[in-house]
């Protein structure tokens, strides 16, 4: 088992399957296309590769609030349907806290959809606390 940074568009194209069940409104071609755009911005793709098959995949970032000092911010955060509960997801989220800390983060960060129930279990296991709401306008 390996966790690496999606940088190759042949590495960003094999997370694909494992994003859409996330992300599901995106074609294969605007996901690269948009991984790549954000990646000038300080996004990075993070996936975990077990047996030679992408089981997870990770999108985040670092940045820096007045609220929160330098935080790690997990965009997306996903494991592929058929491997749920075998924990990839777990030791992704892990490397993931490890990179924050390794970085001086003041915390670590991520939002998730409200009828998330079964990942919001996840991250109250992971000792999350719910601090906010997030509020969102659609202007398109």
């Amino acid at each position: 088992m390996k966790i690496a940074l999606a940088e190759t568009e042949a590495d960003i194209a094999r997370c694909y399957p494992v994003m859409v069940e996330l992300r599901p409104h995106l074609s294969a071609t605007e996901f690269a296309t948009r991984v790549r755009k954000q990646q000038t911005t300080g996004f990075r793709l993070a996936y975990l590769e077990e047996d030679g098959e992408i089981r997870a995949v990770a999108g985040f970032r670092y940045l820096e609030t007045l609220a929160w000092g330098k935080i790690l911010y997990v965009d997306d955060l996903v494991a592929a349907p058929a491997q749920r509960s075998r924990g990839h997801g777990g030791k992704l989220f892990d490397w993931l806290v490890a990179q924050a800390k390794q970085n001086n983060c003041d915390e670590f960060h991520l939002d998730s959809g409200v009828q998330r129930f079964g990942a919001h279990r996840f991250y109250l296991t992971r000792r999350m606390d719910i601090i906010c709401h997030h509020f969102a306008l659609k202007l398109k």
